[in-house]
């Protein structure tokens, strides 16, 4: 393990120059999921919840939430984003999310994967808390990455 970048050299915290960095393509693929009741999934499914298209409206605000990463988390540079794409996958006990993001930058778009997860998540929880306020959002995680100084990785 390296030095931590986002801390100077007296340990405060700053944003990473990332200025002689080379552009290149960077993407980045993140995933989670939310487990819910039976009947809460059920009616997600038959787009019978009240509040809407639970899966439409959360892959809306998953794309957006990418696009405002920097604006939510603090240090992450803003970044041209080139694609983001979120699949809201119903399975038996509730739904993955999975967005991949790509850029052309001079830093990764892990944030903004991770970003796009959980505000999808969020928002499918959001539409169907009247349903089943149990519901659980966990393992959300970056599953590969590609581009970079670094290179490529996967989980």
């Amino acid at each position: 393990m390296g030095a931590l970048t986002h801390l100077d050299a007296d340990g405060a915290a700053h944003m990473v120059d990332v200025g002689d960095k080379a552009v290149t393509r960077r993407e980045a693929v993140a995933t989670g999921r939310i487990v819910m009741s039976p009947e809460a999934l059920a009616a997600i499914r038959a787009g019978a919840v009240k509040k809407g298209d639970v899966l439409a409206v959360a892959r809306v605000a998953g794309i957006m939430a990418a696009k405002r990463t920097s604006d939510l988390i603090p240090l992450c540079h803003p970044l041209p984003i080139t694609r983001v794409s979120l699949d809201l996958t119903p399975g038996d006990d509730g739904i993955t999310a999975t967005a991949t993001v790509a850029t052309d930058g001079k830093t990764g778009v892990e944030m903004e994967a991770l970003t796009a997860v959980s505000a999808a998540l969020l928002t499918v929880y959001d539409m169907a808390k009247a349903l089943d306020k149990t519901m659980t959002i966990g393992g959300i995680r970056v599953i590969e990455k590609r581009g970079g100084r670094s290179g490529d990785w996967r989980a």
